[in-house]
């Protein structure tokens, strides 16, 4: 949460004074505690376990792309510093010797270092799935293979069950760009697990299932989780990309994007009509929409309006 502060805001200082030296601690400490798997040679986690199912075992999916993103983040932010560069290159070793993501003999994504995943498996746990959402490792242009494995595995996964699971579905949905299945996880959600105050149901009321919902709602309505290749501060704004059937048209103001951006939209015949992006930090940034795409060099402040064909409105 420390790095997505910064990506969203750009707060140099805050990445330097509050950010870096606690992700720097924390990759200090697996940098301890990582061990070799006697069969592979792989650094695992041992002894671990994979919420909340399985057996006691090392190594498991979400343990791995967990500290791969920990790894990651921490040298970025090193390298924005320009500090500790014999510490990057410690990391960047560690995490090539990482147990990769995997995919089992049914084309899914393994939960586990070894091959245990039941196909149809309900589980309200989505562990392995954390790749995919709030993280950002599973995409169709990291890697086609595990991203389909990825989507394998939340097939199996079916409904939610508590509060908090369906509110995790409906991001992890969104994330494929599918907005059928991410709304029909809202409408069970608002359906069965909702009280009539709103608040989330888990037994008694939990708060992720509202948090995690309304997180969902604007990861169907705009993502911004990608960047463009050599630009680290170029990000890609897709817009309405899982936008369900049932929301033909609507509104919606005051989304925030990575790169620090501030997004207005309008919809139609499920159709972006409008779109009003108001740049803070001034970055360059590649808007989507509609099938077109289009690179905008923004200045701090200044506003800019397009059409559903991502052209300018004067």
């Amino acid at each position: 949460h420390m790095w997505e502060h910064y990506q969203y805001t750009g707060d140099k200082k805050f990445l330097d004074e509050r950010a870096y030296p606690a992700m720097k601690e924390a990759a200090t400490f697996f940098v301890d505690f990582l061990i070799p798997d006697p069969k592979t040679g792989w650094l695992v986690t041992n002894p671990s376990h994979s919420p909340e199912q399985g057996p006691l075992n090392a190594g498991p999916a979400m343990d791995m792309q967990l500290i791969r993103a920990l790894i990651d983040i921490t040298t970025e932010s090193a390298n924005i510093l320009g500090v500790d560069q014999e510490f990057v290159a410690q990391l960047t070793d560690i995490r090539s010797r990482l147990v990769p993501d995997l995919v089992g003999k049914h084309g899914q994504l393994q939960e586990w270092k070894e091959d245990w995943d039941a196909p149809e498996n309900q589980h309200r746990h989505m562990s392995p799935l954390w790749g995919l959402f709030p993280g950002n490792q599973f995409t169709p242009y990291s890697d086609p293979k595990i991203y389909e494995a990825a989507k394998t595995l939340l097939r199996w996964r079916g409904d939610g069950s508590t509060g908090w699971s369906f509110a995790w579905r409906i991001p992890l949905w969104a994330r494929t760009g599918d907005g059928e299945w991410a709304y029909r996880q809202l409408y069970l959600l608002m359906g069965r697990r909702v009280l009539p105050n709103l608040f989330d149901l888990c037994g008694p009321y939990q708060a992720d299932g509202n948090y995690g919902a309304t997180g969902g709602i604007a990861e169907m309505l705009l993502q911004s989780h990608l960047r463009v290749d050599g630009k680290p501060t170029m990000y890609v704004i897709d817009l309405l990309p899982a936008l369900p059937s049932v929301w033909t048209e609507g509104t919606v103001t005051g989304l925030r994007a990575r790169g620090n951006h501030e997004v207005d939209l309008r919809w139609s015949n499920g159709r972006l009509e409008r779109v009003v992006i108001k740049s803070i930090g001034g970055n360059p940034v590649r808007v989507r929409a509609n099938g077109k795409s289009v690179d905008l060099e923004t200045t701090v402040g200044g506003m800019y309006v397009l059409d559903g064909n991502l052209q300018p409105v004067k």
